[in-house]
């Protein structure tokens, strides 16, 4: 839930995106956070390309790790990897609970989690682009709807009554 007000934070903080000078390209910072998570071991490493979907950021990055002490060794692989390239979070938060950690790259935001907490969010459903529906072979007969190949039968009655014991 800390995120949320993160995210409040963040918004309401005018010009904090415009004093970020960065030398690489959004994809390729999710590429080089993804390869410094996979380095200390995080599990399940997802990029979520957002662009379509929202204006926060381009890319999300989620990972997880097995304790509340390997959350921190990815969070700060990523931090050491990133300055590497000349490029600093904005602002991180959660780093001292270890549960859930937000790095914050403007274009690219990052979630280490605990696996308990991951599924209980689970951001990948939420930000996933929603499933297209199947589509039903066209009528034949010049009607809008697909002609049934199975009449529904009606259910068989029992032959006889069910004996219940009563106490």
């Amino acid at each position: 839930m800390h995120w949320v007000r993160y995210c409040r934070a963040r918004l309401s903080t005018p010009g904090l995106a415009v004093a970020i000078i960065t030398s690489v390209t959004p994809l390729q910072l999710s590429r080089l956070i993804a390869n410094a998570a996979a380095d200390k071991k995080a599990r399940g490493v997802v990029r979520l390309d957002i662009r379509q979907k929202s204006s926060i950021a381009d890319y999300f990055v989620i990972c997880e790790g097995d304790t509340d002490r390997q959350v921190r060794a990815i969070t700060d692989s990523i931090v050491e990897a990133c300055q590497a390239k000349g490029v600093r979070p904005l602002r991180t938060a959660g780093y001292q609970d270890g549960s859930w950690v937000v790095l914050d790259y403007a274009s690219v935001i990052v979630h280490v989690f605990l696996p308990g907490e991951r599924s209980y969010y689970d951001l990948e459903s939420l930000w996933k682009a929603p499933a297209r529906a199947a589509r039903e072979p066209a009528a034949t007969n010049g009607s809008k709807k697909a002609p049934t190949t199975k009449r529904a039968r009606p259910r068989a009655k029992p032959t006889r009554p069910s004996r219940r014991r009563t106490a």
